[in-house]
């Protein structure tokens, strides 16, 4: 059984993680419900006096109440030592970076996952939160295949500055002009992972040629909507993520009835060899029946 590097509450620190964010991060056991989980101690510039601390745990504990299945899930938050910690669930899977591997990826599963993500953002947005840090490297893929959008950011980003550590590079127009995120730029996070999952680069903030450009089996119908998701102006991008995730559905129905996966080419080759080997086949048949009719002669 292995040792506990310390405690936090009631929580055995097992092994420390390689965390994604400030502070540091640990596999932890619950020692009252029994179950593995994952503790993130906070370093001191988030809540450095008592005063912030109680708004960081405020905020925190609000979030325990956000439940979506796409929403890494929050179950605790408190202090230790004058330190914030917070409990969210254990994850086993990789990051959205690692499964792109850096080309482009199969269009019926980046829209699939681009769903999710757009489902959980909604949910979140639904309840008052803005997650502002959304990136491939932020979004998890469980070990079943499903995305998982990160509530630490949900949990820390009201009120308190950027670690110099965080990624931004998925940040909209207007973040990097120095306003205020919403929920349009949210919106503008989620197209520009989608963008990068389809065409293997990210959308310019002047604006971009259609992922088709990149990537053939991209539809028309997707271009629309990833294009108006990543729009320069946050007028022109949808209002709203559950929007999104609507006009998303629609295009993967138009990929499923159209047999599109986006993978085409290995389709038409599986098409191809079932075709030939329909031909074998017959050939084969129409051999023994005529050697059946010489035997008969």
């Amino acid at each position: 059984m292995t040792e506990p590097l310390g405690a936090v509450a009631h929580y055995n620190l097992l092994e420390r993680l390689e965390p994604s964010g400030p502070g540091t991060l640990y596999r932890a056991r619950d020692t009252r419900l029994g179950r593995t989980v994952a503790v993130r101690l906070l370093p001191p510039e988030f809540g450095g006096t008592r005063e912030e601390r109680a708004a960081l745990l405020d905020r925190a504990r609000s979030v325990i109440a956000l439940s979506h299945p796409n929403v890494t899930a929050l179950f605790d938050a408190g202090e230790h030592e004058e330190q914030v910690f917070l409990v969210f669930e254990f994850l086993k899977g990789q990051s959205l970076r690692a499964e792109m591997s850096g080309g482009v990826m199969n269009v019926r599963r980046a829209v699939e996952l681009a769903i999710q993500i757009a489902d959980a953002v909604a949910d979140a947005h639904a309840a008052g939160f803005i997650h502002g840090a959304l990136s491939p490297d932020t979004i998890v893929i469980t070990a079943k295949g499903h995305a998982k959008i990160p509530a630490f950011d949900l949990a820390t980003r009201s009120g308190f500055e950027a670690s110099s550590g965080e990624l931004r590079d998925y940040e909209s127009p207007e973040e990097a002009r120095g306003g205020a995120p919403d929920e349009r730029s949210d919106i503008y996070s989620v197209g520009a992972v989608l963008y990068e999952m389809l065409a293997a680069r990210r959308p310019l903030h002047r604006g971009s040629a259609a992922p088709s450009a990149s990537n053939r089996h991209v539809t028309g119908e997707l271009d629309e909507i990833v294009l108006k998701a990543v729009a320069p102006n946050p007028e022109s991008r949808y209002q709203s993520a559950a929007t999104l995730a609507a006009e998303l559905r629609s295009a993967a129905a138009i990929l499923d009835v159209r047999g599109g996966a986006g993978d085409e080419p290995d389709h038409i080759h599986d098409r191809g060899a079932n075709v030939g080997r329909a031909l074998l086949i017959a050939a084969a048949i129409l051999l023994a029946l005529g050697l059946l009719a010489w035997w008969a002669a």
